[in-house]
This record gives structure tokens, C-alpha cells and sequence, in this order.
């Protein structure tokens, strides 16, 4: 374990200790920012499946803390055939033949500069706990209510009655979170709940050996076979020991089930995708009968509330289509860790939490809805694209990298002069009325806010 030195003149506390409040974690501990994660289960979770890493990714892995990046490295994995190490998948046709007697043959979604590169989520967390010290996370901590108080500082009251204070709070516990209610509910009570995707899923992991039997080499490398409303992708993982399946299905209907996952009989699973290859038919040995239905957040008005914040899912949930998810939760830890590095009192959190709603949110919410539109043309419905295997491999082409290449570097730089400059119009104005003071440091911040982002 880690350990954490020079405290900071405020308190963070983290709610969540998945992927996005120990990346944040470990990005604050980098700034010699110490926090308090409070997390509800009583152990760290090790449930979970592939998680995909682009290069954006990657770039905030390593700005946040090299070290981070170099035991992700030792976990990763990526294409097995030397001639797909730069395929981010390959787009195949679902239908029986493909590869044999489909006359496409199949499209690379790929960039020289990109390297594919995937880990189990158990192995990642496992790395990243690793990075965490002792006694920082604190389980069986189920939260009841957030809040902010009467003064600066926000309050989290747990199930249990105990309440504690920070200067600010994080809520990174996800889509299902009570931290998207309580920054959200009073303004835009509407954007609270997520929304469903029109998707659900099945998912499964398969040894790369019992893979191979079943699809030979196609389960060495990144590959999404597509149908009208129907799609299949699988990934090697664990180091190239296992593949990560995930079917997907299309659904016109508002979702009737649970909120969460549905347990099905299996012969309803696999009557959805009959009209699939049999070698794929075949991989549903691996899978199990359950649908995952996808929700997400195309709409969020603003990642804060006071000293209340949103970080990864409980933002910018999104679906699945290009594998950014996590990328995004990883970009937001980098840029609010370097924000409250910079923070030298507790009144400078304000400014800290302005700037990195006014530079993540809307990269974000982009991505999440470019996300929800690439999906739609990989499950053929897109009436731009139809059924065009080509035209939707050129769109990923270009789609894919303007997520991928986004200046990190940039972000933090824009992100601290925004910073430094509403800290300073805060302090300018402490002088007058309490009442002149609030007016005219609103007005000035968001005029100041407009400039930079201009």
C-alpha cells in the first residue's frame, strides 16, 4: 500500500471506490491531496468483465501517476495477430459464412498510432488498489442523503445515522448512485434518473482456449460482427487466457423489466440470435441467459452542486458503442485531481469545481452522445448508413480518433488558467456586501467562463 503525506488546509471525501473514485483517488494522492473514500459493500467489489482503454485513456493514466501506468501495463492486453496490434475491432457480417462464403470479408477499424489494449476490471482494480493507502477506504459505509450545509462545507449521512463533513464531496458511485439526485433533483429534477439506451445485453466470459475451438482464430483478436438490430462483440482479456463476449440487442420498446438485470430462460436467448453463424451460436455455451439492460445520461446540465460533484458514471453514464466509458471517468480524475492540487484554502474549491465542469462536461456529454448515434449504425438502423458494412467502418475511422487524440495536456492547462482566474475575482470581491459580493462574483465568473471557453 501506498502512503499519504502533506496534508492539504481542506477534506475531500469520495463516495464510491470503483473506477472512478480510486482513479480520482490516486490522481489526489499524486497532488499530495488527501481524501476519505466511503464505500457501501462491505469489501471491494471483483465483479466485472473487459474494460477497453484508448489512448486518451491511457495519456490521463500517466499524467495522473506514472506508476498507475506502468502496473496497468503488466495487466493489459491487446490483439494477438501481429498485423491487428493497431485494430481497435474488425466489422464483420453476423449471418452464416462470414469470413467463408460472405462477400465481405471484413472492415478494420484502426489508426497507426493506436495500440488496442484491454483488462479484466478485476485485474484493474486490483492494480489501482494497490496505489491506495491503508485505511483510506472505509466499507460498510452505505450512504443515505448528501447535502450541503448551512456553511461551505457538504455532509454525507450514512444508513447507519453517523453524518461526516468535508469541504467537498465526489460522488463517483455510479449510474445507481444517490449523488446524481442530490446535485441535480432541486434544478433539473428530470435529468436524474438515467435513460434507457434501447439496448440490452448478454454477457459471458470464455476461456481463449475453449474460443478457439468453437470460432477458431476469430477469437484471438477485437472483433464486432453485425445484423439488423443485433450485434456481437468479443475481446481477448486476462492476458490473452480468456475472451469478453457481449451480445447485444436492439429494443424499439421502453424497457419493461427490472431496472437492473433479468435472468431469462436460456432457449429465449438463444432464439434471439438463431439467424446467426453457428460458430457464434456456438459461443453461447459461455454466455449466460441474462440481460444487462444499458441506460445512460445524455443530458446533465451541470457536475455540480456547491461542494456537492459528480465524477464518471454518475455524470456521463454511457452506452457501450466505442468503448469510452471509462476513458471519460479516468479524463475527469485526472483533471479535478490536478483542479485540487492547485487549491491552496478551502474557498478556492468553488473556482476549482466551476473549472472542471466548464472543461469536462461538455467533452463528456459528447461523448456519450456520439455514443448513443454510433450505436444505431452498428445495429443497421441508421438510415444514413443502412446496411453499408463499409460506410460504417469509415465512419468509426473517423469517429474514434476524435476521442481518442483529445489534447489532455490542453484541457489541464485551460482548466487551471480558468481557475486561477475565478479565485481571483472571488478574492477582488470579498471586500464588498455579502449580498454585492455574491452578485457581482457570479456574474464576473460566468463572464470569465465564456472567455476562456471561447
Amino acid at each position: 500500500m501506498a502512503t499519504a503525506t502533506n496534508e492539504k488546509p481542506f477534506s475531500v471525501a469520495i463516495v464510491g471506490a470503483g473506477i472512478g473514485g480510486l482513479s480520482l483517488a490516486i490522481g489526489l494522492l499524486k497532488q499530495k491531496v488527501p481524501c476519505t473514500i466511503y464505500e457501501g459493500a462491505a469489501r471491494f467489489d471483483i465483479i466485472g468483465a473487459g474494460i477497453g482503454m484508448g489512448p486518451n485513456a491511457l495519456r490521463a493514466i500517466e499524467l495522473m501517476d506514472p506508476k498507475f501506468a506502468r502496473l496497468y501495463d503488466e495487466i493489459k492486453v491487446g490483439n494477438t495477430s501481429a498485423d491487428r496490434v493497431h485494430e481497435q475491432f474488425e466489422i464483420l457480417g453476423a449471418e452464416e459464412g462470414f469470413g467463408i462464403t460472405d462477400a465481405w470479408q471484413g472492415g478494420r477499424v484502426s489508426h497507426p498510432d493506436f495500440t488496442r489494449s484491454s483488462a479484466h476490471r478485476h485485474d484493474l482494480l486490483r492494480v489501482m488498489r494497490s496505489l491506495i493507502p491503508e485505511g483510506t477506504v472505509q466499507f460498510n459505509r452505505r450512504v443515505a442523503k448528501l447535502s450541503n450545509g448551512p456553511g461551505s462545507k457538504a455532509s454525507i449521512e450514512f444508513e447507519s445515522g453517523d453524518i461526516v463533513e468535508a469541504d467537498i464531496v465526489i460522488g463517483c458511485d455510479g449510474i445507481k448512485g444517490l449523488s446524481r439526485s442530490a446535485v441535480l433533483a432541486g434544478r433539473w429534477p428530470e435529468e436524474v434518473l438515467p435513460k434507457y439506451n434501447h439496448s440490452y445485453v448478454y454477457r459471458g466470459i470464455a476461456s481463449m482456449e475453449d474460443a478457439k475451438k468453437r470460432i477458431g482464430s476469430y477469437a484471438e483478436d477485437a472483433r464486432w460482427w453485425m445484423s439488423p438490430r443485433k450485434g456481437w462483440t468479443m475481446y481477448p482479456i486476462s492476458k490473452g487466457r480468456e475472451v469478453n463476449i457481449v451480445a447485444f440487442m436492439y429494443d424499439e420498446d421502453e424497457w419493461k423489466g427490472p431496472p437492473a438485470a433479468t435472468e431469462v430462460p436460456r432457449e429465449e436467448m438463444l432464439a434471439e440470435f438463431k439467424e446467426f453463424d453457428h460458430r457464434l451460436q456456438g459461443m453461447l455455451d459461455f454466455v449466460k441467459p441474462v440481460k444487462w439492460p444499458l441506460y445512460h445520461h445524455p443530458d446533465t446540465p451541470s457536475y455540480y452542486n456547491s461542494r456537492l460533484c459528480l465524477l464518471g458514471d454518475s455524470a456521463h453514464a454511457s452506452s457501450p458503442s466505442q468503448a469510452a466509458g471509462a476513458g471519460q471517468g479516468l479524463e475527469d480524475a485526472l483533471l479535478l485531481s490536478r483542479l485540487l492540487g492547485l487549491v491552496k484554502a478551502p474557498q478556492e474549491l468553488d473556482a476549482a469545481i466551476q473549472a472542471y465542469d466548464a472543461i469536462r462536461r461538455p467533452r463528456a456529454q459528447g461523448v456519450v452522445r456520439q455514443s448513443r448515434d454510433v450505436g444505431r449504425a452498428y445495429y443497421l438502423i441508421d438510415p444514413e448508413f443502412g446496411t453499408d458494412l463499409q460506410r460504417i467502418t469509415d465512419e468509426a475511422n473517423q469517429r474514434l480518433p476524435q476521442i481518442w487524440w483529445h489534447d489532455l495536456d490542453a484541457d489541464c492547462g485551460r482548466a487551471g488558467e480558468m481557475f486561477r482566474a475565478l479565485s481571483q475575482t472571488a478574492l477582488d470581491s470579498s471586500a464588498g456586501s455579502p449580498r454585492k459580493v455574491e452578485r457581482t462574483t457570479k456574474h464576473s465568473q460566468g463572464q470569465q467562463i465564456r472567455a476562456l471557453l471561447a
